[in-house]
C-alpha cells in the first residue's frame, strides 16, 4: 500500500518504489538466501485515506485481481507480510491483525505486499490500543525516544532557548505535544507558539488547508523566535511548503527560520508545486535513520528508462512529470509539452524531483524487505529440522501460515550489502544510529543533504548530544589542528610527531610518554622501553670482543717472535726495551675494550676510561721515543756530533715515563672531580633505554683523547721529517705510516661518536681502539717479523748497515 502517490505520482517518492525493486531483485539472484523460492510484491495506494488503506488491507485477503475477501482461489501468491508506512500501519493494523499478518512499518507512507505472510512498517511506531495489534507490528525505526532526546541537545547545544512548534494534527503530533515538549521545558526550553497542521487525507482537502495555512503563515513569520522545531510525517513537506507560499499574499513578509525537523518528514512534492522556491530549507536540519551507501543502488538507477520498465506502472507517469515531456504511447498526449525521447537522464533531475542517492526512506524500506527475507530464510531452516527428525520432506512455503513469521522476524540479526548491522533489541525496536542533517540548496532547485553530527541510541544519556561533523573525528594516533582561515571548530587531522602519542579521539595535542615508555606503532598507547648494552650474547658485541682476542693473541705471537729472536740484529735495533714495551702497551690495548663489552657498573665505569687513557698514552709515547731516537741516531753518525749522548735508553725512559705521567695526571684529576659512573640513557633512543657509562665530564674525556692525539701528531712529524734516512730498514717509515692510520682512526672517531647514539657510541669505540692499536702492531712490527721468519738472510748487521745511494 503506498500513500506516496497522489494525483499523478509523487516524484520523490518514486525511489522508494525502486528501493523495493532492487531489493526483491537482489534477494532473488542471491541463491544463498532463499533458494528455490521467489519472492514478488504488489504495491497500493492508501491515497492519505482510511477507507483506501482498508480497501487495500482487505485485497490482500483475496485473489490477485478479484475481490472477494476471504476467499484464495489458487496459490500463485501467497502473501507473508506488508510493508507500510506511519500513517496508514494502524489502519491496515485493524484488519491485517485478525489474520495474524504481521506487519513492518518503515518511514514513509507506503505498503509493498510481499507476495508469498508478517507487517513491518518504517517511521516512529503509532500507539498501538489493542494488544493483540501489536504483536503482529514491527517497526523498522528506533525508538523515538531517541530522536526526542537528540531535539532537545540540539537546542541546548546552540542555546536555542525560545523556539516554535508546528506538529502533525494527529494522536502522534498529540502525544509528541503534550508528553514530549514538557520535558523540553524542564531543561529551559521556552515555546512561543505550538500550531498544528492539518491533516491532509485526499488531494482534494488541500482547499482546507488553503483556508487554515493563512492563519499559521502568520503566526510563524510574526513570531521572534527564530528556530523551528516541525514534528511530522512526509506530506508536512507538502503543506509547509504550501504555508510559505502566502508570503506572497498576505501582508506579514516571510522571515528567514532554522527548521529543525523530524526523520519522519523528507522532501517531497505535488506537480503544481515544483516551481516554488526551496530557499526557505537552506541552513535547516533535520534528523534521519542513519544510512551507508548502498553500492550498486546508483547503477540500477541509472538503468531505468521508459522502454526497460515494461513491468513498472509508474515509470511513464513518472517519466513525464519528471521531464516535463510527453511519451508517445501516454494515453492523453500534451499538445504544449515536448515529446520524451527515453533517453533522459536521472541523475540530470534536481535533488527536489529525484535524488540519485538512496535516502534514509529507501534505505529503510530497502532493510524491511531483507529482514522479511532473513525471517522467511530463520524459519524455513527451522521447519526442516524439526520435519527431518520427523522423516518428513520438507515444506512448502505455500503451507506455512504467516503468523508463524512473526517471532522470527523479531530475533533476526543481519548485515545487509552496505555492512549494516540490521537487528532489534529485546522490546522489537530497531537498533539503529540517527544523522543530523543540514540542507544546502541551490537556485536550480536541487539540494544537498549533509550529514553534520549524529545520534548513538546506544550511548549513555549524556553521550546523545550532537557531534560536530565539520570534518571527520581525529582518531586514536593523530591531533587536531586548525585550518587556516576556518571556525576553530573546522580542523585537519595530523600525525602525532615521533615520540608522542593520542590516546583518545580529537585530541587537541599530542602528549609525550614517560620516560620509561616509548609510543608504538600506531602512536595511540606507550609501552615500555627495553633496557639495552652492548652485551657479548648480541652479534656485534660479540664480534668485536673476538677480534679483540684475535688482536691480543697475534700481538702475544710477535712478542714470543721477539723473545725467541731477542739477539738478532733486528731485535735490538732501535731500542730492544722500547719496542717490548710497546708491545705490552698493545696488547693491552688489545684487551682494553672487554672493559666496555658487559653490564656497565661501578668498577668497570671508573677503570675503563682511564685504563684506555694511560695504556694508549703509552704506546704513542713508545712510538714517539723510538722515533726521536732513530733520527737522533743517524744525527749522531757525523763526525763530532754531540747527539751521540742523547740516544741512551735515559732518553727513551725520559719520554716514556714523563707523557704516562702527564695521562695519569689528568686522569686523577678527573676521577677526583667528576668521575664516570653507570647511568641511564632515556632519551638516545626511542624504543631502548641504554645502560651506559656517563663519562662524568667530558671535558676530562676529551682533554686525555687530545693529549694522545698531540703526541701522535709530534711523533707523526718526526717520522715524516726522518723517513728519507739512507739505511736499508729504516723505521721512521714505518712509525710514519702508523701514525697517519692512528690520527686517521681518531681524527674520524669524534665526529662519529658525537653522531652515534646508545649502545654503538660504544662500539665505535671500541673500533677505533682496535683500528688504531691495529695500525701501530702492523705498521711497525709485521716488516720485521716478515724478516726474522720469512727473509732471515736480511737479519745481519751488515745488511741493517747497509747505506743506498
Amino acid at each position: 500500500m503506498s500513500n506516496a502517490f497522489c494525483y499523478r505520482v509523487l516524484t520523490q517518492s518514486y525511489q522508494h518504489i525502486l528501493a523495493l525493486v532492487f531489493a526483491v531483485n537482489e534477494i532473488n539472484e542471491n541463491s544463498q538466501l532463499l533458494p528455490n523460492l521467489t519472492l514478488g510484491f504488489h504495491i497500493y495506494n492508501s491515497h492519505f485515506s482510511p477507507s483506501w488503506t482498508y480497501l487495500a488491507s482487505m485485497e490482500l485477503l483475496s485473489t490477485w485481481g478479484r475481490f472477494i475477501p476471504n476467499f484464495k482461489c489458487s496459490f500463485e501468491s501467497n502473501p507473508v507480510a506488508a510493508i507500510g508506512g506511519p500513517d496508514i500501519c494502524f489502519h491496515m493494523a485493524n484488519i491485517l491483525c485478525i489474520y495474524k499478518i504481521p506487519q513492518v512499518r518503515c518511514m514513509e507512507q507506503a505498503n509493498f505486499l510481499i507476495e508469498f505472510k508478517p507487517t513491518l512498517t518504517f517511521g516512529s511506531a503509532p500507539e498501538m490500543n489493542i494488544a493483540t495489534h501489536a504483536v503482529f507490528f514491527q517497526p523498522m525505526f528506533p525508538n523515538g525516544v531517541h530522536q526526542q532526546k537528540g531535539i532537545l541537545q540540539l537546542l541546548l547545544h546552540f542555546k536555542w532557548t525560545w523556539v516554535g512548534v508546528l506538529s502533525v494534527n494527529d494522536d502522534n503530533g498529540e502525544r509528541f505535544v503534550h508528553d514530549v515538549l514538557p520535558t523540553f521545558s524542564h531543561q529551559g526550553i521556552c515555546f512561543d507558539f505550538i500550531e498544528r497542521f492539518p491533516i491532509v487525507n485526499f488531494y482534494t482537502d488541500f482547499v482546507d488547508v488553503m483556508d487554515e495555512a493563512p492563519k499559521t503563515y502568520a503566526v510563524v513569520m510574526k513570531s521572534i523566535a527564530n528556530a523551528i522545531v516541525i514534528y511530522g510525517e512526509l506530506q508536512t513537506m507538502l503543506i509547509l511548503r504550501m504555508l510559505l507560499q502566502f508570503s506572497q499574499v498576505e501582508d506579514v513578509p516571510k522571515k528567514s527560520k532554522i527548521w529543525i525537523m523530524t526523520a519522519e518528514i523528507d522532501f517531497t512534492s505535488v506537480p503544481f508545486q515544483r516551481p516554488w522556491d526551496i530557499g526557505f530549507l537552506h541552513g535547516a536540519l533535520s534528523f534521519a535513520i542513519h544510512t551507508k551507501k548502498v553500492v550498486r543502488f546508483h547503477k540500477f538507477l541509472q538503468s531505468r528508462n521508459p522502454s526497460s520498465g515494461n513491468q513498472d506502472g509508474f515509470i511513464k507517469d513518472f517519466w513525464e512529470q519528471s521531464f516535463s515531456c510527453s511519451l508517445p504511447s501516454s494515453a492523453i498526449p500534451k499538445e504544449s509539452e515536448k515529446p520524451c525521447t527515453g533517453q533522459e537522464k536521472l541523475e540530470s533531475l534536481p535533488a527536489s524531483i529525484f535524488e540519485m542517492s538512496m535516502t534514509s526512506h529507501s534505505y529503510s524500506i530497502y532493510n524491511a524487505v531483507y529482514a522479511i527475507a532473513h525471517a522467511l530464510q530463520s524459519m524455513q531452516a527451522s521447519k526442516s529440522k524439526q520435519l527431518k527428525l520427523k522423516g518428513r520432506r520438507r515444506p512448502k512455503i505455500q503451507n506455512v501460515e504467516s503468523w508463524q513469521l512473526h517471532n522470527f522476524l523479531r530475533s533476526i540479526s543481519f548485515n545487509n550489502t552496505a555492512g549494516d548491522k540490521i537487528s532489534f533489541d529485546k522490546n522489537g525496536e530497531l537498533i539503529a544510529a540517527f544523522d543530523i542533517i543540514n540542507w544546502i540548496t541551490f537556485p536550480n532547485q536541487s539540494f544537498l543533504r549533509i550529514r553534520v553530527g549524529g545520534i548513538n541510541p546506544r550511548a549513555t544519556p549524556d553521550n546523545t548530544q550532537p557531534l560536530s561533523l565539520c570534518n571527520d573525528k581525529c582518531y586514536e594516533g593523530f591531533s587536531r589542528k586548525k585550518k587556516d582561515g576556518r571556525p576553530f571548530c573546522c580542523y585537519d587531522c595530523h600525525p602525532c610527531p615521533e615520540g608522542k602519542i593520542s590516546s583518545h579521539e580529537d585530541m587537541d595535542d599530542c602528549s609525550p610518554c614517560s620516560e620509561d615508555h616509548h609510543p608504538n606503532a600506531a602512536q595511540d598507547s606507550c609501552i615500555p622501553k627495553i633496557v639495552t648494552f652492548l652485551s657479548y650474547e648480541e652479534p656485534l658485541g660479540n664480534i668485536l670482543a673476538s677480534f679483540a682476542l684475535t688482536f691480543s693473541f697475534i700481538t702475544a705471537l710477535v712478542v714470543g717472535i721477539f723473545i725467541k729472536h731477542q739477539d738478532t740484529p733486528i731485535v735490538k735495533a732501535n731500542n730492544q726495551n722500547l719496542s717490548y714495551l710497546l708491545l705490552i702497551s698493545l696488547l693491552l690495548s688489545f684487551l682494553c675494550p672487554l672493559l666496555f663489552i658487559g653490564r656497565p657498573d661501578e668498577v668497570m665505569c671508573l677503570l675503563r676510561q682511564p685504563a684506555f687513557g694511560i695504556i694508549f698514552s703509552v704506546a704513542v709515547s713508545c712510538v714517539l721515543a723510538k722515533t726521536i731516537i732513530v733520527v737522533l741516531a743517524f744525527m749522531a753518525t757525523k763526525p763530532g756530533s754531540s747527539m751521540r749522548k742523547w740516544t741512551g735508553n735515559k732518553l727513551a725512559s725520559f719520554i716514556v715515563i714523563s707523557c704516562c705521567l702527564i695521562q695519569a695526571a689528568i686522569c686523577t684529576v678527573w676521577l677526583a672531580t667528576s668521575h664516570p659512573f653507570p647511568a641511564l640513557d632515556m632519551h638516545s633512543m626511542n624504543t631502548e633505554i641504554v645502560l651506559q657509562c656517563n663519562e662524568g665530564s667530558t671535558l676530562m674525556f676529551y682533554c686525555v683523547l687530545g693529549f694522545m692525539g698531540i703526541l701522535a701528531i709530534i711523533s707523526f712529524s718526526v717520522a715524516f721529517l726522518g723517513r728519507k734516512l739512507p739505511d736499508s730498514f729504516n723505521e721512521a717509515k714505518f712509525i710514519t705510516f702508523s701514525m697517519l692510520v692512528f690520527c686517521s682512526v681518531w681524527l674520524s672517531f669524534v665526529p662519529t661518536y658525537l653522531g652515534t647514539k646508545g649502545k654503538h657510541m660504544v662500539a665505535v669505540e671500541i673500533f677505533s681502539i682496535l683500528a688504531s692499536s691495529a695500525g701501530l702492531l702492523g705498521c711497525i712490527f709485521f716488516p720485521k717479523c716478515f724478516i726474522i721468519v720469512l727473509r732471515p738472510e736480511l737479519n745481519s748487521r751488515k745488511q741493517l748497515r747497509t747505506r743506498k745511494y
